[in-house]
């Protein structure tokens, strides 16, 4: 559950970004100022607003020690606060006095990474003060960035829609079209997801865009081999470009901000709604979870920011009830059905299933026929929508009493395939991925990255049937 805890107005324009330390927040706006709360009552520091940027500031962010803040703005500068009393430390021209859109600190908070409307970005040495390494993406204003966190690699977003990968010594290691109509935010979570079979860590990334939609992805930051990017999966819910998207310290939760004036929180796992928050009366432009405590932040251009209490111990949208309470699904009272509908966001069907009684055992068994003929819901999309989510249901039944043999995974979706294809790089997928995956206009492998020969899928039978013998087994 999100509760609203406290609401800021103290800016006269746009909230255009916010962010967090262990002990502050800090906003920056159209208004041309910076402004830094405390956490303890969220009363603004003495020392606040901090003035000085001579037109809008796009960005701030604090360093990973919280001692020093950094703003970047139209006016081709960013600037270097002390976080302690808001002294400008140093003022850092853009070599070409391009805006400069995006700033953030290195895990190690010796360098700076500013990104501009020209396409250019510069990493600064906070130390000297100098400009360390200088690069350029291929298109576009540079709108987007996050370092990987050992600090030797930063993905950037640009308005043309590509992600790209470099090193710290900005070389450019991988790029990908991410967003037909251009990447607005990214994110790289702080905690390893997974580790393949030879130990190396993925990290979990989150991608936004202008085409309405959110990528998942899991990359590889590994300093002898590169990276490796593989797309996840794709997170619907907004029906306007997402302006901001953030994952919380553990990566189990992302949050976005869309033009549509929503914030969605997502499970990760699962790829479930968990809330949506509909306080904001325009754009929502900025989002970020605190990263030790269960707080959240939301600005808009309303000129406010809310700040949000997480319950963490409600049940989220991707767990059963049987994840909750351990009581198997096929035990379940109809009050725990009803939970379930409530957390598949289904709850307009509880009165429905409890005037028909229906538990545990008669959900497992419900069909087609008797979800159009028995409880008379008309809707065949509906009637899908539920079918689904009980097919998710029994999965995860199957999930909890055995581990799913990595050959029966799609190498895209990491789920369980249904219908799987033989790409031409020999791989298998689940088709519905892998038609998704060509129709992007990606041409070649997910699984090598190498180009693709031919787009033909062909149905690979034998894994199917291997597939539906260990279902059956599972089921005994």
């Amino acid at each position: 559950m999100a509760t609203l805890i406290h609401s800021l107005s103290d800016h006269s324009d746009d909230v255009n970004y916010c962010a967090f330390s262990s002990s502050c927040l800090a906003t920056c706006s159209l208004d041309k100022t910076v402004r830094v709360y405390s956490l303890r009552d969220f009363s603004e520091l003495p020392y606040s607003p901090l003035r000085g940027h001579s037109y809008s500031v796009h960005c701030c962010c604090f360093s990973p020690s919280g001692r020093v803040l950094a703003s970047c703005s139209t006016d081709g500068t960013a600037a270097l606060w002390d976080a302690r009393d808001g002294r400008r430390l140093a003022v850092l021209g853009h070599p070409r006095a391009s805006p400069v859109r995006v700033c953030r600190f290195c895990p190690r908070g010796t360098r700076l990474l500013a990104g501009a409307a020209d396409g250019s970005l510069v990493l600064w040495d906070v130390r000297s003060l100098q400009p360390y390494r200088s690069g350029n993406v291929k298109d576009g204003s540079l709108v987007a960035c996050a370092f990987s966190p050992n600090g030797s690699f930063f993905v950037t977003g640009s308005s043309s829609g590509d992600l790209t990968i470099w090193d710290d010594k900005m070389r450019c290691l991988y790029n990908e079209k991410a967003h037909d109509l251009g990447v607005t935010c990214c994110d790289v979570s702080s905690n390893p997801v997974s580790d393949n079979e030879n130990g190396f860590k993925y990290f979990q990334m989150a991608s936004c865009g202008q085409d309405n939609q959110i990528k998942l992805w899991l990359i590889l930051f590994a300093d002898f081999l590169g990276v490796e990017l593989k797309y996840k999966c794709t997170l619907n819910g907004h029906s306007a470009p997402v302006l901001a998207c953030a994952l919380s310290y553990d990566g189990q939760m992302l949050v976005s901000g869309s033009v549509d004036k929503c914030v969605i929180i997502y499970e990760t796992s699962t790829g479930n709604i968990l809330h949506t928050l509909s306080q904001h009366t325009r754009y929502v432009t900025t989002c970020a979870f605190a990263p030790h405590s269960h707080l959240l932040a939301t600005g808009s251009m309303d000129k406010t920011l809310h700040i949000w209490q997480l319950d963490l111990k409600q049940p989220s949208a991707g767990n059963t009830v049987e994840t909750e309470s351990k009581v198997a699904v096929e035990d379940w009272s109809e009050d725990d059905v009803s939970a379930w509908l409530c957390a598949q966001d289904l709850a307009d069907f509880v009165g429905l299933f409890k005037m028909n009684n229906i538990d545990g055992k008669e959900l497992l068994n419900l069909t087609k026929e008797g979800l159009a003929n028995e409880l008379k819901i008309e809707s065949l999309g509906l009637r899908s929508k539920i079918l689904q989510k009980i097919e998710e249901l029994r999965m995860t039944m199957i999930s909890v009493s055995a581990p799913v043999p990595d050959e029966f995974l799609c190498p895209i979706t990491r789920e369980l395939m249904k219908d799987p294809v033989i790409a031409a790089d020999g791989y298998s997928y689940e088709r519905e991925a892998m038609e998704h995956w060509i129709s992007n206009k990606r041409r070649s492998s997910p699984m090598t990255n190498l180009p693709l020969h031919s787009l033909v899928l062909t149905p690979n039978r034998t894994l199917k049937m291997a597939i539906t013998r260990w279902l059956e087994t599972q089921q005994k």
